[in-house]
């Protein structure tokens, strides 16, 4: 079942990893960097909720509830993977960061849903552990793609304003996981119509989204509440890395920041060959920084499967376990501050991924029992609210912030993502480790 989360995790990591950089090589200034990553968040907001309600009221003959959702959004995810490093403008490389992002939460959420669909109280959190394995598995082998492709001898340099061939081989690759992992899924995974299907079918047509959304949000748990405060600084802290990792690294560790072309003359042979080193240092640094990343997602993978050994013999204290994880992380990101040299990221990032792991799953599993199943998509979709605001709100300060107040230096956008962390960790001692069933009153339909 979770299988599917393998390709979906690709897309994300290739995103995380590797848009900024396409970005970049598209002429994009490192201070407007997190503005232009503004299109994910955005389109998490609108489509997570959309998507949860649908799925909680669809009903397929063949594909069931959540998997025709998972079906569209591959073929729509892995579409635009295959063109977005081929962009010959950065304003199409931003619209297809928009189609991308709102196609992968397409398949995301009903992911999620599925899960607590499928699983008693007690195996949730075993479920979203080994979810989060899967999930690590895929960061840790996107993030090295390009890298890797770069050492079978594809070239990682091309012309100014031109996305290395290494990294388009490596979204090419993305896209036939994407879309492969999730039809192993949709055509290995049995969904189970409801109880009273006549019932159901009358419930839906008794419904109105605008409506139903403003209830649910409105009557929305108090235990999630409290986690989605908890949630808002996690995700900031992870924004903040994937739009400003690439930058804060290359210059900071590596001392090769990305050049810009405007201001070389391509026409004079001496500012070509200078142009031409400065982005290859550019480049190699850059091919580092994701396999760096890619240790986050490696670390999460060990984390998530010691979680699930113990898991499946004994009871989690889950609380307890986000809330080291988190202080880890949060140290993780410090480190890479005062990082003596390229091999030590590896550690911070290692330390990063024990928090992803967290993340990942521990406020899901914390969240599932104090929501009714009849609504758990929806609710799955509006806890996503607190992932995208913070994402919305970190790209709309992080650029102001690294260049009037941290005097261009992107590295400190990393020391924010650490303090984020911490902070999350202390709001954390606010949620309840055993939460009850929140029932929430139905709204009045005229």
């Amino acid at each position: 079942m979770s299988f599917g989360f393998l390709g979906i995790q690709f897309g994300f990591a290739l995103q995380g990893g590797f848009v900024s950089r396409i970005f970049q090589t598209l002429g994009a200034e490192k201070d407007a960097l997190p503005l232009l990553w503004i299109a994910a968040p955005l389109t998490g907001l609108l489509v997570q909720p959309i998507i949860g309600y649908l799925s909680d009221r669809t009903w397929h003959p063949i594909l069931g509830r959540r998997r025709p959702y998972f079906l569209i959004g591959a073929i729509l995810s892995s579409i635009a993977l295959l063109f977005m490093p081929h962009s010959p403008a950065l304003w199409i490389a931003v619209g297809t960061l928009w189609v991308l992002d709102a196609s992968i939460n397409v398949s995301m959420e009903p992911f999620r849903a599925l899960v607590a669909d499928k699983l008693p109280e007690e195996q949730r959190s075993y479920g979203f552990v080994v979810q989060t394995l899967i999930i690590g598995i895929g960061t840790w082998v996107a993030s090295n793609l390009p890298w890797f492709v770069t050492q079978m001898g594809v070239s990682n340099e091309a012309a100014p304003g031109v996305v290395p061939p290494s990294v388009q081989v490596a979204f090419a690759i993305g896209a036939f996981v994407f879309l492969a992992s999730i039809l192993v899924t949709v055509f290995t995974t049995k969904e189970y119509p409801p109880d009273d299907l006549a019932a159901f079918e009358a419930e839906k047509q008794q419904g109105s989204f605008f409506r139903d959304i403003v209830h649910n949000i409105v009557h929305m748990p108090k235990q999630m509440r409290r986690i989605g405060i908890v949630q808002f600084f996690s995700w900031f802290a992870f924004f903040a890395m994937w739009s400003m990792a690439t930058p804060g690294l290359t210059e900071h560790v590596f001392n090769a920041p990305a050049p810009v072309a405007s201001a070389y003359d391509m026409a004079v042979p001496e500012q070509a060959a200078t142009f031409a080193a400065v982005n290859k240092a550019y480049q190699d640094a850059a091919d580092l920084v994701g396999v760096a990343m890619g240790w986050y997602g490696l670390s999460s993978m060990v984390v998530a499967l010691l979680l699930a050994f113990y898991a499946a013999r004994f009871v989690l204290n889950r609380r307890a376990i986000h809330a080291a994880s988190l202080v880890i992380g949060g140290l993780g990101f410090l480190s890479m501050y005062v990082a003596p040299s390229p091999e030590w990221l590896k550690l911070g990032f290692v330390l990063v991924g024990v928090a992803w792991a967290s993340i990942l799953s521990m406020p899901y599993a914390l969240l599932a029992g104090c929501l009714e199943e009849k609504r758990m998509g929806v609710f799955m979709g509006l806890f996503n609210m607190f992932i995208v605001l913070p994402q919305i709100t970190a790209a709309l300060v992080l650029g102001p912030l690294v260049k009037q107040v941290f005097d261009n230096h992107a590295i400190y956008a990393l020391v924010l993502s650490g303090c984020s962390l911490l902070l999350a960790a202390v709001f954390l001692l606010r949620v309840s480790e055993h939460p009850t069933l929140e029932p929430v009153p139905e709204p009045a339909h005229g």
